[in-house]
This record gives C-alpha cells, sequence and structure tokens, in this order.
C-alpha cells in the first residue's frame, strides 16, 4: 500500500477574548449519498459531497461489502504485518484532499490500491476528515490532559446520550508506591467556560501506583471502578462511590473488601491498566501484563456485579516475545490503552512497540475465548504505520518492540465508523497515525500549527453531539499548552453498487429527514427526497411561526437533495423548517445551541 505523512502547518495565533464564553464549536460535517450507482467499466465515478462547518482533509476508502465470513484469518502485506479475521477489508485508500466548506465530489476509477480495476460487485465506501486548518480550540484549560489516563462519557445510565459529555481523567501516578495515597480525579462537563476553573469536580481515593482510565457503573454513574497496582506486583480494582469535592467511598460488599485483585506477572515501577466496560455486558476488562516487563499478556474479566473473576484470554501469542528462553529478557509488554468502538469493538495499542490490535471481547456470544478467535484485525511491524524500528529489510515481525524509539503512541481512540487514532509523538510535526477500521495504516497527520512537542492523546467524541470532534492537548502551542483542545472531525460510510435500476434511485414518495447534526451550532444540514422534478422551497421559522431564512427556493430534479443552513445570524432556540416539493410538503424540529 501506499504510504504518505500528511503534515499541514498553518501559522496561526489563538488570541484571548477579554470574556467569557462558552466553548460552542462550529462542527465538522459530511454528507453524502447514502447508495451511489456504478457500472464499473472502468470510467470515473464522481461522488457528490457536502462539507459544512469547517474545511476538511478528507480519505477516501473502499472497502468489501457482505464478505466477512468467508475472509478466514489472512496474514498479508511486509512480514505479515496485517491479519484479518472475518471482517469486511479494505481494498482501496485515496492520498488526502483539503475541501472546503459547500459542495465539493471525491472520484474513484473503480480500482485497488494496487491500480487493478475491482469486480462487479457491492462496495462499502467510506469518507474520513478532520480539520487541519483551523486552530484549536480550548475545552477546558483547568483540565490537565496528561498522556492516555482520560476517558470521555457520552451516556447516561439509561443508554441514552448526554446532551453534554464528560471528561474524566486521574491516575496522577503511574509510579509504585509501598503505601495508598491519595489520587485526585477531575471530571468536566464540555460546553462551559474554558477558563472557569470553578466549573471542575474533583474526587479522591487512597490507592497504589495507577495510570490508567477508570469505568463507571453504566447503570449508576455514581459508582465507578479503578485499578492500582501494590508493591507485590498485585493489581487492585476498588468499586467506590463518586462524593463529588470529597472523597469517595470504597464499597467494601463488592469483591474482597471493596476490591478484586490477581498477581502481576512482577511488580512494575510504571504501571498502566485501562479499565473498560462494553455495553450489553457485566464485565470490567482490565489487563494483566506488566509495561517492559512481562512474559504474559492477559485479558482478565471481572463481574462489575460482585467483583469475582468470570474469565481469562491469554494474549500472549501477540504481545508478549521472549528472547533465547530467557523468561522476560524482551517483551515490553501490553496491551497498556484501550479504545472502544462500534459494536463492542475493543482496540489495543502500546507505546513501547508495534502491536495494535482490534477484538470483539464475547465475539462467540459469551465472554472469553481463544484469542485468535476473538481477533478482528491486528497491524504490527511492517505497516510502516505506528511502528518503532521499521526497516524494509527486517526479518521478524516483531523486532520493533523497544519503548526506546518512536513513536510514542499511548492511548489509542476509535470513531463511531472504527477509524483509529493515536498520537504519534518524536516523529516531527505530526500529531497522530490513522488506522482504517480493517486496521489498515493509512499515514500520519499534523493538526494545525503542530511543532514536534510533545503529544499526550486524542479522544473522539463521536455521537451526533454538539460537541462531536477530536479532543486532544494543545502541548505544541507556546503559550497556551494546559488542557483539552478540540478539533472538527467526521466520517460517514454509503454504498457502491451496480445493482441500483435508475428507476430504484428516484424515490417512489417525498421523504424529508431530520437535519444533521441535531442540535447543532451553528450550520445544520437537510436531506430529502423529491418524487419529481419542480421547484422546492425551504423555509425556517422561530417557535412564534416568524419565518427567519429561506435556505432554498429553485427548480430541482427528483431524487436526493442536501442543503446546509449556516444559522449564525440568529439567535439560540427552537426552530422549524418546511420542505415544500409540488402539492407535498413537511415541517420538521430543530434545535440551536450557541
Amino acid at each position: 500500500m501506499k504510504k504518505f505523512i500528511a503534515v499541514v502547518l498553518a501559522c496561526t495565533v489563538m488570541t484571548t477574548v477579554a470574556f467569557a464564553a462558552n466553548f460552542s464549536p462550529t462542527l465538522l460535517k459530511l454528507s453524502a449519498a447514502q447508495t451511489v450507482k456504478y457500472d464499473f467499466d472502468g470510467s470515473k465515478l464522481d461522488i457528490p459531497i457536502q462539507i459544512s462547518g469547517r474545511p476538511a482533509n478528507l480519505i477516501f476508502l473502499v472497502f468489501s461489502k457482505g464478505q466477512a465470513e468467508s475472509i478466514k484469518p489472512v496474514r498479508n502485506g511486509h512480514l505479515g504485518w496485517h491479519y484479518v479475521n472475518k471482517i469486511d477489508t479494505c481494498i482501496f485508500v485515496s492520498q488526502p484532499k483539503i475541501m472546503d466548506v459547500g459542495s465539493n465530489i471525491v472520484s474513484w476509477d473503480g480500482k485497488n490500491t494496487d491500480g487493478k480495476a475491482v469486480p462487479r460487485s457491492e462496495y462499502t465506501y467510506y469518507m474520513w476528515a478532520y480539520d487541519n486548518l483551523t486552530s484549536k480550540i480550548a475545552v477546558s484549560r483547568s483540565l490537565s490532559f496528561k498522556r492516555p489516563n482520560a476517558i470521555i462519557v457520552t451516556m447516561d445510565e439509561k443508554n441514552n446520550p448526554l446532551s453534554n459529555p464528560l471528561i474524566v481523567t486521574g491516575g496522577t501516578s503511574h509510579k509504585g508506591n509501598d503505601t495508598r495515597d491519595k489520587r485526585t480525579h477531575y471530571k468536566w462537563m464540555i460546553g462551559g467556560d474554558p477558563d472557569d476553573a470553578a466549573l471542575m469536580e474533583t474526587t479522591a481515593v487512597m490507592a497504589f501506583g495507577d495510570k490508567g482510565t477508570i469505568a463507571f457503573l453504566p447503570s449508576d454513574h455514581d459508582y465507578w471502578f479503578k485499578s492500582s497496582q501494590r508493591p507485590s506486583g498485585v493489581v487492585e480494582i476498588g468499586k467506590y462511590k463518586w462524593v463529588p469535592n470529597g472523597d469517595s467511598e470504597i464499597q467494601t460488599a463488592w469483591g474482597d473488601n471493596g476490591y478484586f485483585t490477581y498477581a502481576e506477572p512482577v511488580f512494575c515501577t510504571e504501571y498502566h491498566n485501562d479499565l473498560v466496560i462494553i455495553e450489553g455486558h457485566n464485565d470490567i476488562l482490565s489487563v494483566n501484563s506488566v509495561f517492559n516487563a512481562a512474559n504474559v499478556s492477559e485479558l482478565v474479566y471481572c463481574d462489575m456485579t460482585d467483583g469475582t473473576e468470570t474469565t481469562r484470554v491469554d494474549m500472549s501469542d501477540w504481545w508478549v516475545r521472549v528472547d533465547d528462553g530467557e523468561a522476560g529478557a524482551q517483551s515490553c509488554g501490553g496491551p497498556l490503552y484501550f479504545g472502544l468502538g462500534p459494536n463492542g469493538m475493543l482496540a489495543m495499542g502500546a507505546h513501547t512497540n508495534c502491536m495494535n490490535q482490534a477484538i470483539d471481547p464475547y465475539r462467540n456470544g459469551e465472554a472469553g475465548g481463544e484469542i485468535n478467535d476473538l481477533t478482528l484485525w491486528v497491524n504490527q511491524n511492517g505497516d510502516y504505520v505506528g511502528d518503532h524500528n521499521f526497516n524494509e529489510d527486517a526479518n521478524l515481525p516483531w523486532v520493533c518492540f523497544d519503548y526506546n524509539v518512536a513513536p510514542y503512541k499511548y492511548n489509542i481512540t476509535l470513531d463511531a465508523n472504527g477509524f483509529s487514532i493515536f498520537p504519534s509523538y518524536d516523529l516531527g510535526a505530526v500529531s497522530f497515525g490513522l488506522f482504517a477500521p480493517d486496521g489498515t495504516g493509512i499515514g500520519y497527520f499534523a493538526y494545525a500549527g503542530e511543532t514536534a512537542a510533545l503529544k499526550y492523546g486524542n479522544h473522539y467524541v463521536d455521537y451526533n453531539s454538539p460537541y462531536d470532534g477530536i479532543y486532544t492537548d494543545n502541548n505544541s502551542s507556546e503559550t497556551d499548552k494546559s488542557g483539552f483542545f478540540y478539533v472538527g472531525h467526521d466520517s460517514i460510510k454509503g454504498i457502491i453498487t451496480s445493482q441500483v435500476a435508475v428507476e430504484e434511485a428516484v424515490p417512489a414518495a417525498f421523504t424529508v429527514a431530520q437535519n444533521v447534526p441535531n442540535p447543532f451550532n451553528p450550520s445544520t444540514t437537510i436531506n430529502f427526497n423529491t418524487a419529481q422534478a419542480g421547484n422546492v422551497t425551504i423555509d425556517v421559522f422561530n417557535i412564534a411561526g416568524q419565518q427567519v431564512a429561506t435556505i432554498a427556493d429553485k427548480f430541482m430534479s427528483a431524487g436526493s437533495h442536501s442543503v446546509t443552513w449556516d444559522a449564525s445570524g440568529v439567535s439560540a432556540g427552537v426552530y422549524f423548517y418546511t420542505v415544500r416539493s409540488g402539492q407535498f410538503s413537511k415541517t420538521m424540529k430543530m434545535t440551536l445551541l450557541k
């Protein structure tokens, strides 16, 4: 596969305003037809795409569709770096292309990455984009962004989307200690004034060495779980009741006097252990592995109801290497970081090696199993993206287990379509590396104004909220380093097929979809279908019934259409839009946030 480094440096100056203002980003949103017809005749396929809110550095990908069950475990690429198991796979990745707000075209010639024509069939297309031209926006200058130890909570106890997601950080020391010390955790509701330190909520616990993420009890966010390591090497996961701006309370009725414990292979002075709970399941997932000292790697399942062990999965064949039979001589351990993606996909990585892996911990319908059965994809040495000591002449896929060599990847995070990014430090002025939904390495990319400074991490918010985007550090700045910052991002997918007949491509009825995003600020996109050609009007009304805007008033052909409303000039509130085409009309409600 053709590799590239996309480094875009923008000379921008972040200005400080003299008045308080809540964080309210302009979102980057992509909109394109769900189904695209192509004859696979060697001609150029042009796919119209609407970009709203922010400019986009866009990647276009084509994947197989409906072929997952026939794709048995396969290794391919240099050194066999790419392993896939019963998932659809990437056949084409475009070069990145910068596109401005408005109407754009994405083109494909029907060929795969090797330049060969693909067979006539159905394919899934993806478009992934981020804003690499606009300066990062401050989300919270009070909340410290330190490497991987943060989560962003997006759902409430009833599994409904939160109107304002929550950033929760902690794990204030990853060094081992002989006694439990006070560890402070911090909570920030996204959307407040980035400079108002009074919006910060804290809680504290007594714990040993720690540097991992926490996990909230899905049914009641007053309760949460945290991992730390005793000097003996024993890991303890505690259950606590969150006490705002006070000391959290250990729940002694859970586990063994409040803790679930297991023995690590050895004691580690630099301890990392992320925790994650996957929706619809009853386990806390943890890793039995030690940074730079392990001869075992296991995924541990702990019942979050009673604090007992459910099962374990041995991952040592992927994550542990031993030289000349000397146990622990060379491993670098892992995984160290979790990223939770769509449909329970769990991505795993470590800054100590080239391994990157995505699994479904419940792929067989129950907890655990053989690691190769659970694995969706693996990206290891030989791909260049995410590799330490990449060498075209290397003859072993795991030669890069060296935590002293760039890139330092720290955390991994996945968006709603399964694209994962990881921070890339010590590769120059780049910000992150990007993997496709099947683990294919796409390349390295830079945020606007990036320098070669340390990169702490990235977190996606991607659930159709007013705050969707990438949340990252701003350590590259000379004057505005502290806190969490925002970068626009979006990804979409659709179908490319030759099976759509012309008459089927034209909608049989007039339809209007809910605007996306909703709520929004300040732009939103309205998608609709017209049954026949004719004049189409789209008017916007406030809650008092007064017309405030006309978005469209022109002749349109029969078929699918998309328009964008920029509401920068109107105040926040509830609005209604009415789409009229001939004798048909429909009115929908939308909410503008500012």
